[in-house]
């Protein structure tokens, strides 16, 4: 029980830190570099020594850290993968809309699959990253921003213009979603009313500010709930829990059978097809660079990714209590019930017999429970990084997560002991 209290603390204040995608990966960078990782520019000769400890980031959004095999370039290697990404609001340029009264709102466009109505009437805020003027062109500077405070709310419309709300509410993304942020005296005071926030936060120029990246957030903290806080609820549980996960177990860990790589990818909600994408190549560069640095060359390369394989950890559908009929009859994992291994007979995941099997293995050898998950036939089903990243790596490998309620709900919920469970299986797999 104290362990899952421990893990708990730590996965809160980790997503209490990382609103978005920037933010996720800079908190990420910040634990690496305090446990003794050594980041790499990948426009740098590498040196990597067998048994060093090594990241490097892309975009600012997506993260590679690795702990180098001591047994060779063609041990191979033992991957946990998962996303900095979650479905959410980001602001567009020219954003600021002046409305009766002076209220000024901004134009925002949707990110992904949220679940809309979850927005409204919620303490909001900004994070990411700004691009600022520097001295050469191609290299511009970039800083990563977390407003703090509240800056913005989405306010709802009264139930007393739309008696119907609660039977049904479709909503306009360009229309209903956008939050208002101030309230000025004088139209022109909107003029770079957003760059002025931003400049001020980041103690640039307007001027010098060339572009940005910056996404809505609920302030509200995380927290436990439910009589003996079984429960965990916060925002971007789906995919940041398992990218909490991940670094937890290679932080932890100490085997260099294999070299041991944490791959957090970005975009996984828009269908990974960025450079910072898991359909981009950037892991099979990474791998190839690893094993070519430690002077293997094809030969090599290609009979440690036969030996490899790779945990592909992005959440579950947990069973609904509302919603029994949404799930199938006997494949749906409950909250509480253990890391769930994730099917589908059109191969949207990469699990297959044999892999499932693995990680089911794994699971015993943590004394963890386990479960699986598969759709009900009648409703389609999503797909995740597995297997996009078979397209690029021939690689054996299992999909899974943690059964959460609410996916893609601005605030996501989950049994606190379940990520004790996935930290211990993936601190096995590392240490195997």
């Amino acid at each position: 029980m104290e362990e899952t209290k421990v893990i708990a603390r730590s996965l809160m204040e980790f997503l209490d830190k990382s609103p978005v995608n920037f933010l996720a990966v800079k908190t990420v960078s910040t634990q690496l570099d305090e446990a003794g990782f050594t980041r790499l520019d990948p426009r740098d000769k590498w040196d990597l020594k067998p048994g060093g400890k090594y990241y490097i980031t892309k975009n600012s959004s997506a993260i590679f850290a690795f702990v180098v095999t001591t047994e060779g370039p063609e041990a191979g290697f033992r991957i946990i993968s998962a996303h900095s990404d979650s479905p959410c609001m980001r602001v567009k340029p020219n954003a600021e809309m002046l409305s009766d009264g002076g209220i000024v709102k901004l134009n925002v466009e949707v990110y992904g699959g949220p679940i809309l109505y979850t927005w409204f009437d919620r303490p909001l805020s900004l994070a990411g990253r700004v691009v600022l003027r520097s001295d050469d062109p191609l290299s511009p500077r970039t800083e990563i921003v977390k407003f703090d405070r509240p800056l913005l709310t989405i306010p709802h419309l009264a139930i007393h213009f739309n008696r119907a709300v609660n039977e049904g509410n479709p909503l306009s993304k360009q229309k209903d979603m956008l939050p208002v942020i101030a309230i000025v005296k004088e139209a022109a005071e909107k003029d770079n009313l957003l760059l002025r926030t931003i400049a001020d936060a980041v103690g640039a120029r307007i001027e010098d500010i060339l572009d940005f990246d910056l996404s809505l957030y609920d302030t509200t903290p995380s927290c436990r709930v439910g009589l003996n806080e079984e429960f965990l609820t916060s925002g971007r549980l789906d995919d940041l829990s398992m990218v909490h996960g991940a670094m937890t177990a290679l932080l932890e860990t100490s085997s260099t059978k294999q070299t041991r790589v944490m791959a957090i990818f970005d975009n996984e909600e828009t269908g990974s097809g960025t450079k910072q994408g898991a359909a981009s190549p950037v892991l099979m560069q990474l791998l190839r660079r690893i094993v070519g640095c430690l002077g293997g060359g094809e030969e090599e390369y290609l009979r440690g990714i036969d030996a490899s394989f790779m945990v592909s950890a992005d959440n579950a559908h947990a069973f609904h209590p509302n919603y029994p009929e949404k799930y199938d009859p006997t494949n749906h994992p409950v909250v509480g019930g253990g890391p769930a291994i994730k099917i589908n007979a059109n191969c949207k995941y990469m699990t297959d017999a044999e892999s499932a099997a693995i990680f089911k293995s794994i699971c015993e050898k943590a004394g963890v429970p386990c479960q699986y998950f598969v759709n009900h036939s009648d409703v389609l089903g999503g797909s995740t990084l597995g297997n996009i990243l078979t397209s690029q790596i021939d690689l054996r490998g299992v999909d899974m997560g943690e059964a959460i309620w609410g996916m893609h709900s601005v605030r996501e919920t989950m049994a606190t002991k379940d990520h004790a469970y996935t930290i211990r299986a993936f601190k096995t797999f590392f240490d195997l």
